[in-house]
């Protein structure tokens, strides 16, 4: 399984991103999918999640009513958008994949149950 993040980039606070995902190698159903970031001298944070089974999603504190999780099952891929950034939102992103879509997602499963991740794409929200 191979994951291609893009869409990263540098925007002022309050403007908007779309992270994109794509998954390849394997069926895109078979797939949880989950979102991370990573700012510099800081571990790696659960951004949010969907599952394809049944479309269900998660979503972090910090993500809630700001970003929002979707996908195209035609084309693989998982999109993040990210609306309001601020500067706190600075981070690399990461795609990751763990194997096994459960139904009516609730929580976020930690990083060490994904199995496969992508390079990241750097998002950089300025003051």
């Amino acid at each position: 399984v191979q994951l291609v993040e893009s869409g990263g980039g540098f925007v002022q606070t309050g403007r908007s991103l779309r992270l994109s995902c794509v998954l390849s190698g394997d069926n895109f159903e078979d797939y949880l999918v989950g979102w991370f970031r990573q700012a510099p001298g800081k571990g790696r944070e659960e951004v949010s999640s969907f599952s394809p089974s049944d479309d269900s999603t998660y979503y972090a504190e910090s993500a809630k009513g700001r970003f929002t999780i979707t996908a195209n099952h035609a084309k693989a891929t998982v999109y993040l958008q990210m609306n309001n950034l601020k500067p706190d939102d600075t981070a690399v992103y990461y795609c990751a994949a763990a194997y096994g879509a459960p139904a009516g997602i609730m929580t976020m499963a930690p990083p060490s149950e994904y199995m496969y991740w992508g390079h990241g794409t750097q998002v950089t929200v300025s003051s």
